[in-house]
């Protein structure tokens, strides 16, 4: 028989935490709606009151299947759960649950709030009782409990006791300062199981200052906890919370939890979460952790040969689990260390079929490690080397030629008599029998200069004809320099990574000694490679 396990994210209130984080209403209505589309079973919205975002996005809240739940703190000394103003803006935000943080570390009951240690107790006995009283789903996060329970055992249980006692639904263990290991997470645990709270009444809330977030979070669960909160992406203060693009698919895929566990999470949903953990980086404007576990787009890629030669054979002799199972792709990187088993495998993942033993895959081979030899990099910039390997192979259609290209970059004063920058880019490309003029400048809609390589990318896309509808969703999400070679060969490589409204992601790579020039080649590249999936067909 399995046990239930409920998910908790806090991605939009302790997430909102990260250092130059500031999601926008917008944005927050976004995530909420997509966590909800994941299946999670709470989602913390925010501190009502705490800023203007926040009271808009409850007064505003979306209708989710999840537990939408504010996040306050305990009432104040000296006066009644019922006329604390605070705790009432927190009520007043009408969810159906309201989680608050109180102090269960003595130290910082008579450090941080100056007050008595049993007055602490009554405020958290008299909060939660309080929402009880008003039908409240109710949650204690017992602040710096873990760093309380060394420091004063039998304070730090008085405390998470009275909020039990008082009727909280959940009792939230929370390692507050992250400094606590996964072996002290699972002893701590068991003992406030012992000591009368059940584990399907508690919850773990760890912080990764120490790279443990996750197996701290996992220890709590061995222990006996039956909530789990965490953020996408590991957002949060400091180093962050738990990951839970990274805990979801351990609960969801690895023994013991997978077949003792069931969440809230479907397998079918479960296959959404890399485009979720994109998204938010998109969201963030912030690059993606290629390194990520389940969902970065390095945690399946292949570049050693050996490795590529059995992945041709058996994914499942390199990988733990298949990587559509979390919707992230397998690759199988190119570069100049890279043989004939690496080149196959790469191959068919593009849907190129080569017999082994082909002299073209040699031809293929030479043309990679000449081109890196100048300064190119296919391990990065995957779709640059399908179009190389099916230019060699006669399979790349020309869609448009650039007859030529004029990029200007102009200092002058503007209204206010501000020195500003403004670029202009010009482009004419030949489709079929006709020639097409393009011209684009970077400044956007707020006034702001994009730069040279902004106003390139919007002239070239311009005006396609035929192909215009097919790379209208195109955009640049992220963009890299880097100089290969010093001295006057200096030479400078450009990767582009591109994405599409339907979550397809594919970098590109230009060289060149000047870097609007190597920009420029990447970009011909990457809107080549769109209109090659997309099955264009040359004018």
């Amino acid at each position: 028989m399995t046990e239930r396990l409920y998910l908790y994210d806090t991605t939009l209130r302790d997430g909102q935490q990260t250092q130059g984080v500031q999601f926008s209403l917008t944005e927050k209505q976004q995530i909420a709606k997509a966590l909800d589309t994941l299946g999670i079973d709470y989602i913390e919205g925010g501190w009502p009151g705490a800023n203007p975002t926040d009271s808009d996005f409850f007064a505003t809240a979306p209708k989710t299947r999840a537990t939408f739940t504010a996040f306050g703190m305990t009432k104040r000394a000296g006066r009644s759960a019922e006329n604390d103003d605070v705790l009432a803006g927190v009520m007043n935000a009408g969810t159906p649950a309201v989680c608050l943080v109180g102090k269960s570390h003595d130290f910082h009951v008579t450090t941080a709030l100056g007050i008595k240690l049993d007055e602490n107790v009554e405020n958290i006995r008299a909060s939660v009782a309080h929402l009880v009283k008003e039908e409240r789903e109710a949650l204690y996060d017992a602040e710096h409990f873990f760093d309380g329970y060394k420091a004063n055992p039998d304070y730090a249980l008085e405390c998470v006791k009275a909020a039990y006692d008082a009727g909280a639904r959940w009792i939230v263990l929370c390692d507050t300062n992250g400094g606590t290991l996964p072996h002290e997470v699972h002893q701590i645990t068991k003992a406030v199981i012992a000591a009368g709270i059940p584990g399907d009444r508690l919850g773990i809330h760890t912080h990764d200052d120490t790279g443990n977030a996750v197996a701290c979070s996992l220890a709590a669960i061995d222990a006996g906890a039956r909530q789990v909160q965490g953020t996408l992406n590991g957002l949060g203060e400091r180093c962050g919370n738990a990951n839970l693009t990274t805990l979801i698919p351990l609960l969801m895929l690895k023994e013991p939890y997978a077949s003792r566990f069931e969440t809230g999470i479907s397998h079918k949903a479960l296959k959404g979460l890399t485009r979720l953990s994109r998204q938010l980086d998109d969201i963030l404007n912030r690059v993606p952790n290629k390194a990520s576990p389940f969902v970065g787009s390095s945690a399946f890629a292949h570049k050693a040969g050996l490795h590529a030669s059995a992945i041709l054979k058996d994914p499942t002799t390199y990988e733990h689990i298949p990587p559509e199972t979390v919707g992230n792709t397998r690759i199988v990187p190119m570069s100049n260390q890279a043989g004939q088993s690496n080149l196959r495998a790469r191959l068919a993942d593009a849907g190129i079929k080569v017999a082994k033993g082909d002299p073209r895959l040699g031809d293929i081979l030479n043309r990679v490690k000449e081109r890196e030899d100048q300064g190119y990099a296919y391990d990065s910039a995957q779709a640059s080397f399908e179009l190389v390997a099916r230019d060699v192979l006669g399979q790349l259609p020309q869609f448009f030629e650039v007859k030529r290209y004029k990029v200007t970059v102009e200092r002058r004063k503007n209204k206010r008599n501000q020195t500003v920058s403004l670029s202009e880019a010009i482009v004419v490309v030949k489709i079929g029998n006709e020639k097409k003029l393009s011209v684009s400048e970077s400044m956007d809609a707020s006034g702001t200069d994009r730069g040279p390589v902004n106003a390139l990318a919007k002239a070239l896309a311009k005006d396609l004809g035929p192909y215009q509808d097919i790379i209208d969703d195109l955009h640049l999400v992220d963009f890299k320099v880097r100089i290969t070679q010093g001295g006057t060969e200096a030479q400078t490589r450009v990767i582009i990574d591109s994405e599409d409204r339907d979550g397809h992601r594919w970098s590109t790579v230009g060289v060149s000694p000047n870097i609007v020039d190597a920009s420029f080649q990447a970009l011909l590249d990457a809107i080549t490679w769109k209109l090659l999936r997309d099955g264009a067909r040359p004018a």
